[in-house]
């Protein structure tokens, strides 16, 4: 049983139109702590405010963190449905073994993140590209000064009521392709949603923005000719009529939304391939003109068509500039099944009653 102390300071909620990512939250939060010999106890929600941590938390000195990131939508209906969540659930409980964190029981996640969107369902907004992002977060509290897994942490999940990711739904984006920094290697944490991938793409992307592009293309960490993610997303490649998507091998995080993707692509009709693609084969199909779309995907901004690369100096203009007919139709599906537009023939959708 979930716990609720309900807040007596309700905080003024932004009109839809005034929404930007990540700035605004809601007026609770969920808790549920974990001790080595007790197990995950005590999971609750209560109002949102600073979290207690002792300076010598494990969290702040040797990085166990690991996070997840899913949405409620408000529907055509006016009601809130989540999608995807289990599948967020079971990815936050697979990754946490890799960081020697406790995977945290996918009941228990499931019901304190609906425990938490019913509380705060005033905050889940209506206007079109508007969401209730949610994120859960496992950190590691133990107070020591040595190198060993935390024997206690704390599980908690805050919600922000967001527009679109980048500002403008849907829009191409510049990106350049890294070949000097690396944000994961083969035996490392790229599979897993830990901070440590995040920070350790900060440099490249700051790099990046300086020339004048809104992101990174990642290519592998051995000889940097295979790409990999294109920011904090996956990457898909439609060559003729083949969409390609680089393989899950552990540096790549199996993201939900390029799952929906594959499946949705599978039902269409076309070829889906998870293999090995580098840019060479890219500035080839560039070349004989099969380089026909491509695009990043992720829970953030469903798909980011991709309008531009650049490469050792040069440029390689996708498809005009302009968004493929394939990505827009995959972007249409699956914002359709989250706002209730249209039919949920996968059961992705959870209602939050």
């Amino acid at each position: 049983m979930i716990s609720t102390h309900l807040t007596t300071n309700r905080k003024p909620r932004p009109r839809d139109a005034d929404l930007v990512f990540g700035r605004t939250f809601t007026d609770h939060m969920a808790l549920i702590d974990y001790d080595a010999e007790r197990g995950w106890f005590d999971p609750r929600v209560v109002p949102y405010e600073p979290l207690a941590l002792d300076p010598a938390a494990a969290v702040l000195h040797y990085g166990q963190a690991m996070f997840e990131g899913l949405k409620a939508f408000r529907g055509a209906n006016g009601k809130v449905q989540l999608f995807r969540m289990d599948r967020h659930c079971r990815r936050m409980a697979d990754g946490a073994g890799r960081l020697c964190m406790p995977p945290i029981d996918i009941e228990l996640m499931r019901e304190a993140i609906l425990a938490l969107v019913r509380v705060d369902s005033v905050w889940v907004p209506s206007s079109p590209g508007t969401s209730l992002y949610l994120r859960p977060t496992l950190i590691a509290t133990e107070p020591f000064l040595g190198v060993r897994p935390s024997k206690r942490y704390l599980f908690f999940l805050i919600a922000s009521p967001v527009g679109p990711y980048t500002g403008e739904a849907f829009a191409p984006a510049r990106i350049w392709v890294e070949d000097k920094y690396t944000r994961a290697a083969p035996g490392g944490l790229g599979g897993v949603k830990a901070g440590a991938n995040y920070v350790a793409s900060l440099a490249a992307a700051e790099e990046a923005k300086k020339r004048g592009y809104a992101q990174v293309l990642w290519t592998d960490a051995n000889d940097h000719r295979s790409l990999e993610e294109v920011g904090t997303m996956n990457m898909v490649v439609r060559i003729k009529d083949e969409f390609v998507t680089p393989p899950l091998e552990g540096t790549i995080l199996a993201g939900v939304t390029r799952d929906s993707i594959m499946t949705l692509l599978r039902e269409w009709g076309f070829r889906v391939s998870e293999r090995t693609i580098g840019m060479e084969e890219i500035i080839s199909a560039h070349g004989r003109g099969d380089l026909r779309e491509m695009f990043g995907c992720g829970t953030a901004a469903v798909i980011t068509p991709v309008g531009e690369l650049g490469w050792k100096g040069e440029s390689l203009i996708i498809n005009n500039g302009q968004p493929g007919e394939v990505s827009r139709r995959l972007f249409d599906a699956i914002t359709a099944i989250q706002y209730g537009r249209a039919p949920d023939p996968h059961g992705w959708m959870t209602p939050v009653d």
